[in-house]
C-alpha cells in the first residue's frame, strides 16, 4: 500500500480507505448501500488491515450512528493500528440544536461519536457540511478547543465550496487555530467539478482530498452497459435520486473508454477507474467501499500498478467536459495556451510498504 501525506500535515494515509456507509443498513439511504452485520465487518476491516488500507471513514448520520458502532467493535483491541475518520453537522437528532456546526451541536457530538467507537480519540473530523448560521469564527475556535482536549487530532471538510472552506482557513489562520487539512469531496471520472475550484484551492492551501464515490455512485463498477437496463442488484434502482447527475451520453463514453484500458491492462473497470484518480493533484486517499469480502478485494488491486500516459489520455479525453465560468474563457480560446487551466500536477511523496 503507498501511503500519501494528508495535505500539508505532515501525516501520512494510505492511498485507499475504507467507507463505512455499507455498515448497519438503516434508513432508505444506507439499506440500499449495504447491511454489513458487526460479523461481516469484523471480516472487511481484518482485509483492510491486512492490506494496508487501514483509514475508515464514517459519519453521525449512516445508519442513525450504527456504522460508527459496528466500527468501533470491529476495531476492538487494536484501535491504534486504525486511523478513524467520521463527520459530524448534518441532522443527527430530532431536536432543535441537533444539527449544524453549533459548539453545543460539536462538542455533544464528538462525544457521542467517541462512545460509539469505543475510543478516546478520532483522528480526522470533518463538517459534514457548511453551517451558514454558526459564526465561523465560533465553529474553528469550537474545533480548536477539541483538538487541544486530545479528542481530535487532525480537521477537515467535506461538501464545502471553495469560498467556505477559505472562510474557515482565514479565522482559524487570524487567531493560530488549527486549519483544515483534508477535504472529503466527490471525485469520479463521472464528476470532476472538483478541479475546477477545489483543487486549486488544495494545491495552494495544502489541502488533501479524500475521495468520495470513487465509482460515481456505482455506475463505473463495470456493470452497466450502454443499451441495456440497470442490473438487478445495483443500488441505483433504489438511490439514484439522491446520486450526482452525470450526462447518460457522457457516461457511456467514459465507460467505454474504461473498457478499452481495462482490456489492456487486464484489470477490471473498477481497478482503473480508482487508479486514476490515485494519480490526480490533491488526492491523498480514495475512499472504497464494499458490500461484501468479493467487491473489497477487487477495489484493493487499484493500487501496485500505474496507468500509462496514453490511458490517461484517453480516460482525460472521454471525461472532459467544458469548465463552469469563471474558469472556460480560458480552457480553449485565444488566450488558453497563455494562461493554462490552474491545475497542474505535482509529486505526491509516498511510502510503499510490503
Amino acid at each position: 500500500m503507498d501511503y500519501h501525506f494528508l495535505g500539508r500535515s505532515g501525516f501520512k494515509v494510505p492511498a485507499l480507505g475504507f467507507g463505512t456507509g455499507t455498515f448497519g443498513g438503516k434508513g432508505p439511504l444506507f439499506s440500499a448501500w449495504g447491511s454489513t452485520d458487526a460479523a461481516e465487518a469484523k471480516r472487511l476491516v481484518d482485509i483492510c488491515l491486512d492490506a494496508g488500507a487501514n483509514l475508515f471513514d464514517s459519519a453521525d448520520v449512516y445508519s442513525d450512528g450504527a456504522s460508527e458502532e459496528i466500527l468501533g467493535a470491529a476495531l476492538k483491541g487494536r484501535r491504534e493500528r486504525a486511523i478513524i475518520s467520521t463527520k459530524l453537522t448534518l441532522r443527527a437528532g430530532d431536536g432543535p440544536n441537533d444539527v449544524g456546526a453549533s459548539r453545543h451541536h460539536l462538542v455533544a457530538g464528538v462525544e457521542r461519536t467517541l462512545k460509539r467507537l469505543g475510543t478516546d480519540w478520532i483522528d480526522l473530523l470533518q463538517l459534514h457540511h457548511f453551517d451558514a448560521m454558526t459564526p465561523v469564527d465560533q465553529v474553528m475556535s469550537t474545533l480548536d478547543d477539541l483538538v487541544r482536549a486530545g479528542k481530535v487530532r487532525y480537521l477537515g471538510a467535506s461538501n464545502f465550496s471553495g469560498w467556505q472552506i477559505m472562510k474557515s482557513q482565514a479565522a482559524a489562520e487570524r487567531h493560530g487555530r488549527p486549519r483544515f487539512v483534508a477535504n472529503q469531496a466527490y471525485y469520479s471520472l463521472i464528476g470532476r467539478d472538483y478541479e475546477w475550484e477545489l483543487m486549486p484551492l488544495g494545491l495552494d492551501q495544502g489541502i488533501g482530498a479524500i475521495v468520495w464515490s470513487p465509482l460515481g455512485w456505482g455506475r463505473l463498477t463495470g456493470k452497466i452497459r450502454r443499451g441495456q437496463p440497470l442490473p438487478i442488484g445495483s443500488r441505483l434502482h433504489d438511490t439514484a435520486g439522491f446520486a450526482p447527475p452525470v450526462d447518460e451520453a457522457r457516461l457511456y463514453r467514459v465507460l467505454d473508454a474504461l473498457e478499452a484500458v481495462a482490456a489492456e491492462t487486464g484489470h477490471t473497470v473498477p481497478q482503473v477507474a480508482i487508479n486514476w484518480l490515485l494519480e490526480r493533484p490533491t488526492v491523498s486517499s480514495v475512499l472504497i467501499g464494499a458490500r461484501n469480502e468479493q467487491q473489497l478485494v477487487d477495489n484493493l488491486g487499484a493500487v501496485g500498478w500505474n496507468l500509462t500516459p496514453a490511458q490517461v489520455a484517453l480516460l482525460d479525453t472521454a471525461s472532459a467536459v467544458m469548465p463552469p465560468y469563471p474558469y472556460y474563457p480560458y480552457w480553449n480560446g485565444p488566450f488558453a495556451e497563455r494562461n493554462p487551466p490552474p491545475v497542474t500536477p505535482f509529486p505526491i511523496p509516498t511510502e510503499s510498504t510490503p
